[in-house]
């Protein structure tokens, strides 16, 4: 009986000990994934930001200046593009709204963003873009990989349609979580005018051909949550001018936007709370299970050891009977 149990156990404690690994090394890169139909929206705000006014070509202070940033899957096209590139894809529709305290458009941009499901590595296909212009993305964008290292990252512009390291500086504490900080400095670039612009009837090519450009920069920070690679909080310094040409009166440059963006109260506590759920779902694969089921198996190997052992051990001989002895009569 005891041979039995001693194998029955050796038989859990090798199903666990192989379980630990496959649930790390098999199970995770093909169960923690970014899902095809995600639909995500920010608000971020910039207080007391700076604004042109078109009418006068005037830069101003205003109260506010509010973004909305939008990511919408497709999925039927992250089903054709996977077919062809042989892994599960995402494809990203992506929107950054900026609006005036007055609730006017700004500017409109749109993205089109297709990365690896598990490692967000960008898959390059036909429809990547910005604002309709095709690009070719290195780098990640608008999300860190799972199990986030300490280490520099490329980082992927949309306004300068190029890639730069963006810089691990420490790790922190935000609203409980410990997180990696991350900054990106973007230097002074030209950059192309939004397609959509704030005035009817003014276009990108009617500016162009009064000699002003556009330019830009920013400083980028995302403190990231490195188990699900998901920032948890963003902000950007950002700045954008117009420079030269007959647009602005024979000024050299005036100032197009100018304001320090971060997000919104309660999308910050939103975005918390749900980082911090999936947070507990990548665990699951990547360290409680593993190391729960090689101690488990540890466990029953030296369970099945000991019955074995016990099972081995001689028995000493059998003590002797004293014969029953019957009372005699007379």
């Amino acid at each position: 009986m005891r041979r039995t149990a001693s194998l029955f156990l050796l038989a859990c404690a090798v199903f666990c000990a192989a379980l630990s690994p496959l649930m790390r090394w098999y199970a995770f890169p093909r169960l923690a994934r970014i899902p095809a139909n995600q639909y995500q929206d920010m608000v971020l705000e910039a207080r007391g930001a700076t604004l042109l006014d078109y009418g006068t070509m005037r830069a101003r202070k205003v109260s506010q200046v509010t973004i909305v940033q939008t990511l919408k899957g497709d999925v039927e096209a992250a089903k054709r593009i996977g077919r062809t590139a042989g892994r599960p894809v995402v494809v990203w529709d992506a929107l950054s709204y900026v609006q005036g305290p007055d609730g006017r458009m700004v500017s409109r941009i749109p993205e089109r963003y297709i990365f690896d499901a598990h490692s967000q590595a960008p898959v390059h296909a036909t429809g990547e873009t910005v604002d309709g212009d095709p690009v070719r993305r290195e780098g990640i964008e608008f999300k860190w990989p799972f199990l986030t290292r300490k280490r520099d990252y490329e980082y992927f512009d949309a306004q300068t349609r190029t890639t730069n390291p963006i810089h691990y500086r420490g790790t922190r504490t935000f609203r409980g979580l410990k997180v990696y900080y991350f900054e990106q400095t973007i230097p002074w670039t030209r950059v192309p005018l939004p397609k959509a612009m704030p005035v009817q009837g003014v276009t990108p090519a009617s500016i162009a051909r009064t000699g002003t450009t556009r330019w830009y920069t920013t400083v980028r920070r995302f403190w990231v949550e490195p188990v699900t690679g998901a920032p948890v909080y963003g902000e950007e310094i950002h700045k954008e001018e117009l420079r030269g040409g007959t647009l602005l009166g024979g000024r050299a440059k005036v100032t197009a936007f100018a304001g320090h963006v971060k997000m919104r109260e309660d999308y910050i506590e939103h975005t918390v709370a749900l980082v911090k759920h999936n947070r507990t779902l990548v665990l699951l694969l990547t360290s409680y299970v593993p190391r729960g089921s090689l101690a488990l198996g540890l466990l029953l190997l030296a369970l099945s050891l000991y019955l074995e052992a016990r099972a081995r051990r001689p028995e000493g001989p059998a003590p002797a009977r004293t014969p029953r002895t019957e009372p005699v009569s007379a």
